[in-house]
Parts: C-alpha cells; sequence; structure tokens
C-alpha cells in the first residue's frame, strides 16, 4: 500500500453541511417508521426510470434497521407542503472495510419534483456528509465515495459526473432460461472429500469466511463481518441455496499457508465445517412483474481461492439452478463484476446466462 497522507487529510471533511434550500422541501433524519414511505419513493424512481427491479417494505427495513447504520447522522429525507416524501438521501459505512474504507451514497428525488435542483443539492449533501463520515472513521486506508447507476439512466449518470464521480467498475445482469424448452441443467460430479449439501445456519459463518476468501482478490470487496454477512435477507431463500464443504481438509496444509485468514484458521483448529464454495439465493418477487418473468436470484456465489479449478462453484451454482426449475421458475439470474478474475464470466457463458441489463459503479477515489 501506497503512503498515504492521514484519512482526515484526504477526505477534506466540511466543518458544515450544505443547505438543502431547492425546492422548499421539509427536512429530517429518516426513522424505521418511514420504511414505507422509503419504499414508495424508491419505487416510484425505478417505475420513471424503468428500472428492473422494485423494492419491497421489508428489503427496505432491512437496510434502515442495520446494526451499523445510524439514520440520525446518515440520512436525510425531504417532504412536500402535503406532507408527502419527495426526496430522500443516505449515506452508508461498512464495519468490515479493512484494505479499502468506503462510504456509499444513494437516494434520490420524485419523479414529480426533477428539475428544480433537489437533486444536486441533495448529493452535495451527501458526498460532504460522507467525508465526514471517512475523516472521522481513523482508518488510515485508501478511501472512496461509491454510487450506483444503470446503465440507462443516463440523468443519474450526468449528476455524479457533474459531482465529480467517475464510472469505474461495470457490472452485467445475467439471465439463463429454465424449464421447457431450455438446455438442461448440467451434472456436476466432485471429486476427492469434497461434497454438495444444502445451505443450513451451522454452514452460515463459514461460508461467510469462505467469502471472504473467495473475494479477497477482487477489486472492492471487502471482508464482511457477522452482521453485515446476515443482513439484508427480507427475500432471502436458504431452501434455494447450497454449499460445498471439504469433508477431510488438509488442515495442515491450510494452516501453514499465510493466504489463510486467521478467521478461518480458528474455525480450522475449533474443528468447523470448511466451506469451500456456495451459492446464496433470493427470490424477489416484486421484481417478476417487472421483468414479465419469474426467477431465482443468486446474491452471492464464490470459491476458496486454494479450491479454484475444482468445480465447486459450477457444482453449487447448477444445484441452484436446478432448485430454481424445481419450483416452477422461469430463469436463473444473477449479477457479475465484468472484470471479474475468477473467470466467473467464462462459466456463465458455458452455461447459458446472456446479458440483460447492465450497470455501473461511479466513485470519488480519496
Amino acid at each position: 500500500m501506497p503512503d498515504l497522507p492521514p484519512i482526515a487529510e484526504r477526505a477534506a471533511a466540511p466543518a458544515a453541511l450544505p443547505p438543502l434550500t431547492a425546492g422548499r422541501l421539509s427536512w429530517r433524519a429518516a426513522t424505521v417508521d418511514d420504511a414505507e414511505r422509503v419504499t414508495a419513493l424508491n419505487n416510484a424512481m425505478a417505475e420513471a426510470d424503468r428500472l428492473p427491479f422494485r423494492e419491497t417494505v421489508d428489503e427496505v427495513r432491512d437496510e434502515l434497521t442495520a446494526p451499523w447504520v445510524d439514520l440520525a447522522s446518515q440520512s436525510m429525507l425531504g417532504f412536500g407542503a402535503d406532507g408527502a416524501l419527495r426526496a430522500a438521501g443516505f449515506v452508508r459505512t461498512m464495519p468490515g472495510d479493512s484494505t479499502t474504507v468506503r462510504a456509499f451514497v444513494f437516494g434520490g428525488v420524485h419523479p414529480e419534483r426533477r428539475g428544480e435542483g433537489i437533486g444536486r443539492e441533495l448529493l452535495a449533501w451527501q458526498v460532504a456528509r460522507a467525508r465526514q463520515l471517512l475523516a472521522a472513521s481513523g482508518k488510515e486506508l485508501p478511501a472512496r465515495i461509491a454510487a450506483f447507476a444503470e446503465d440507462t439512466d443516463t440523468a443519474r449518470h450526468r449528476l455524479f459526473e457533474r459531482a465529480g464521480f467517475e464510472a469505474r467498475r461495470f457490472f452485467a445482469d445475467l439471465k439463463r432460461p429454465l424449464g421447457a424448452g431450455a438446455p438442461p441443467v448440467p451434472e456436476v460430479r466432485l471429486t476427492g472429500s469434497l461434497r454438495l449439501v444444502p445451505f443450513s445456519d451451522e454452514l452460515d459463518d463459514p461460508a461467510r469466511l469462505a467469502h471472504n476468501d473467495a473475494f479477497r482478490d477482487h477489486w472492492g470487496s471487502e471482508p464482511q463481518t457477522i452482521e453485515q454477512w446476515r443482513s439484508g435477507r427480507s427475500e432471502f431463500a436458504p431452501e434455494w441455496s447450497h454449499v460445498v464443504v471439504d469433508d477431510a481438509p488438509d488442515v495442515e496444509a491450510l494452516l501453514a499457508d499465510a493466504s489463510t485468514d486467521a478467521s478461518t484458521a480458528d474455525a480450522l483448529r475449533a474443528g468447523a465445517p470448511l466451506v469451500v464454495a456456495y451459492a446464496l439465493n433470493s427470490r424477489y418477487e416484486a421484481d417478476f412483474p417487472v421483468r414479465g418473468y419469474t426467477f431465482g436470484y443468486t446474491d452471492v456465489l464464490g470459491t476458496r481461492r486454494a479450491y479454484r479449478g475444482r468445480k465447486a462453484a459450477l457444482a453449487a451454482l447448477a444445484a441452484s439452478m436446478r432448485s430454481f426449475e424445481d419450483a416452477g421458475m422461469d430463469a436463473a439470474v444473477l449479477d457479475v463484476d465484468t472484470e471479474n478474475p475468477s473467470g466467473a464470466h467464462g462459466l456463465y457463458a458455458s452455461l447459458g446466462y446472456v446479458k440483460e441489463h447492465g450497470s455501473r459503479m461511479y466513485s470519488i477515489e480519496l
């Protein structure tokens, strides 16, 4: 890691946050009781911008109640004279960040109130608050303020670019048809002591440790704490999820490997199961009418780096696809970083996944 000035200096945090005056809205911090209002606003924006997803109240409530979120200092809601929510801005940091400390900004303005400068002011408030949070983190690491936008949301692209963000990473939303007329889901045979098993509570934290190992060479990925890993699961489908375990891992070799993280080493010493690959999936029913088909969604998929090349992730994904198909879903869907270093694109293409949508991550690097 190159020598960097102190985070407090790089973040350039303002002493005071910029005012929110455009549109004559009344502003206050969000509370958990605002979940329905925020959901309605998000879905109004998604419909106007023809985005391929919608949110449920449960999803939004999960976001608002995450243990590390301080709504009083990391959110702002703007209400019209009629009391209706017309704008929302959130800033979120992640407790597990250990190589790059990040602050994510998200939100927007109701379609009926766009063009009044509300979005520009709100984003300026979010960026200023993000700088304050990064400066106060005390983490002497590279820092990033990040935001996401669908490729088709060109108005949001312009808003971010005018605020100093640059498009850094691109993602592809992939679909694979299932059922009648679709290619059969492949049978994957595992070798040695590897075994495919259904997801269970016992294997949840071992899967997190596998995920942290699998993604440590991915740009923008940071280790997930137990709270992060288990948060946001309102649409999680454990019955569709699968992991691969090693029934006879070479514990001595893994402990001797300098790349084995301390948490995994502790788990091995304690005799915990070793998850080497995982596919955790969800059922986003609110998106079915928008996309025009039913589907199972793979939220996270990966393989421990020491086990790459042994078809473990392929086995977990194929089992997931079969679970989707058995449940009558029309398709399997997932999202992938277009520069994924593990060769995932080739894997998905070989299984018949094709791109349907795209999105990008914008950031200000500090």
